[in-house]
């Protein structure tokens, strides 16, 4: 058994691209469109993830966006997705720069939440040991659910 991807369906390509290429880095590996089922799956990886070899791929996060408008709620519901970071308040400071709600903030400098614009879930860790407790984190308030 080998993980392949997790799929979660976005209602904004663009909004959505920029959040997990720009903000988190991640890269488009492959998309496919297939215009009887209406819809797009766009394939990320992380860059340290990026293919393996010719003929396996690396773990992916599938986005599927389905051509025709629909609603979607219950983010919640799904879990979350988790991603490792070098540095968990670098990049929480960049998300939040950016507009990004910082859900659970990495007060223990370990372990942080967002939510990306369709409201799924995401765990940051930092890799490696826990960062040392710093501020603006360490007296941050949770914000919202996650």
């Amino acid at each position: 058994m080998r993980y392949l991807h997790t799929m979660v369906r976005i209602q904004d390509v663009d909004a959505s691209l920029h959040f997990y290429c720009d903000l988190l880095g991640l890269r488009e590996m492959r998309r496919v469109d297939n215009d009887k089922g209406r819809f797009t799956l766009i394939f990320l990886a992380a860059p340290q993830d990026e293919i393996r070899s010719s003929s396996e791929h690396a773990p992916e996060l599938e986005l599927t966006w389905n051509w025709d408008p629909e609603t979607y709620s219950g983010g919640r519901n799904f879990g979350h997705l988790a991603y490792e970071t070098d540095d968990i308040y670098a990049l929480c400071q960049c998300l939040m720069d950016d507009g990004v709600v910082i859900n659970r903030p990495p007060r223990d400098g370990h372990m942080a939440f967002i939510k990306s614009p369709d409201g799924i879930s995401i765990e940051l860790l930092q890799k490696g040991e826990a960062l040392a407790p710093a501020e603006p984190w360490s007296s941050m308030e949770n914000q919202g659910s996650w």
